[in-house]
């Protein structure tokens, strides 16, 4: 048997020192705004780790597997996972072991499915109040949920992106945020950030989702502040659309046909057209990804209308032009899939993984490339 050199010998080593000490894997040296390009389009594994009081309280079956494998091989790259925390913890914001245990099997097999994975803290109960009379209950609350999370993730590479929280705002206040509730939202977004990056290993390193008031368009573009943050360009910045939401999710309203194709100017609301979508979307573009700071259109969908068959045509193609026109000015869309096919806004059967329209899981993939 040869002998090795002593310098192929510490070579050697070198490479083999961090497997042999159990350390985490590399983080690859990329930007965010490269990792971006890569993760489109995005499917949203929504009504389900975030449901309360349990996974399967909202009428979903437990995520599987064989329903990650079918998002990947449809053409999805990118699953967004919202949980819900405080929902499974004691008084102190200790996140029961089971309940970590869960979300990591379910991170796990998305991964091995080959998708980028996102993982927040979502609604949660309703207790991220941006107002300065909750803001350092709240900063705590936070900031003991994310020390736990990061630490159980730290060495995950940047196939996993955390997001700091979802859809902040004053509960039922849907009016533009005062100073007090940007400047209180802008600060969680600043806990986030400060908590990961403390947790040390790859999570140093990790690409972080901050979201603007309410993930809304308008009041990211005009109160949003980006986070300071130790390491360079690894921030994205996440919104969420559902203009207009007589269209999208109020199955009450008349509006039930959408875009240049609406034949009832009665049935339409003609201020959110395909123009509406292409000037908020170059607007993102404009402040943040040309700056290098990339963009995720978090959740989008519209739900087909149960009084009128023929809604699923304009639904179909609002999902189908929010996609391309998201993807066209460099954002990420990652669609919002409740698990309903009826009152709801599903691509796949939760319990089987076979797409529920076929033609329109094909058109937002086409769309999102």
């Amino acid at each position: 048997m040869k002998r090795l050199s002593l310098a192929c010998a510490m070579a050697l080593a070198v490479v083999l020192a961090p497997a042999m000490a159990g350390e985490a894997p590399p983080m690859r040296d990329i930007t965010s705004l490269a990792l971006s390009g890569d993760m489109s389009p995005g499917w949203n594994l929504g009504n389900a780790l975030e449901a309360l009081p349990e996974e399967t309280s909202w009428g979903n079956p437990p995520a599987s597997r064989k329903l990650l494998d079918a998002v990947r091989a449809a053409g999805f790259k990118t699953v967004r996972i919202p949980v819900s925390w405080t929902a499974h913890a004691d008084r102190h914001f200790t996140i029961r072991r089971a309940w970590m245990k869960r979300v990591t099997e379910v991170v796990d097999d998305a991964l091995k499915a080959g998708l980028y994975v996102v993982i927040n803290v979502h609604w949660d109960g309703g207790w991220l109040q941006p107002t300065h009379a909750r803001q350092a209950d709240a900063n705590a609350h936070l900031a003991r949920l994310w020390t736990q999370i990061a630490d159980n993730f730290r060495d995950y590479d940047d196939h996993l992106l955390f997001a700091g929280t979802n859809e902040v705002m004053v509960t039922d206040d849907y009016a533009p945020p005062t100073d007090e509730y940007a400047e209180v939202q802008n600060g969680f977004n600043q806990v986030f950030v400060d908590t990961v990056r403390a947790s040390g290993g790859n999570n140093a390193r990790r690409h972080l989702v901050v979201q603007g008031y309410n993930t809304n368009i308008d009041h990211t573009l005009k109160r949003f502040r980006l986070p300071v943050d130790t390491t360079a360009d690894r921030l994205m910045v996440e919104v969420h659309d559902y203009d207009p939401y007589n269209f999208t999710l109020n199955e009450k309203s008349g509006i039930w046909q959408w875009g240049s194709i609406a034949t009832d100017p009665a049935a339409v609301e003609a201020w959110a057209n395909e123009a509406h979508v292409d000037a908020q979307f170059q607007a993102m573009k404009a402040q943040f990804i040309d700056k290098g700071i990339p963009v995720l259109l978090g959740e989008y969908a519209a739900t087909p209308r149960v009084d009128h068959k023929e809604s699923l045509r304009y639904v179909a193609y609002w999902d189908y032009y929010m996609t391309r026109s998201a993807r066209r000015h460099g954002l990420v869309p990652v669609f919002w899939d409740s698990g309903a096919l009826v009152h709801g806004s599903a691509l796949f059967d939760r319990k089987t993984g076979k797409p529920y329209l076929p033609e329109l899981v094909d058109l937002i993939i086409q769309a999102g490339q």
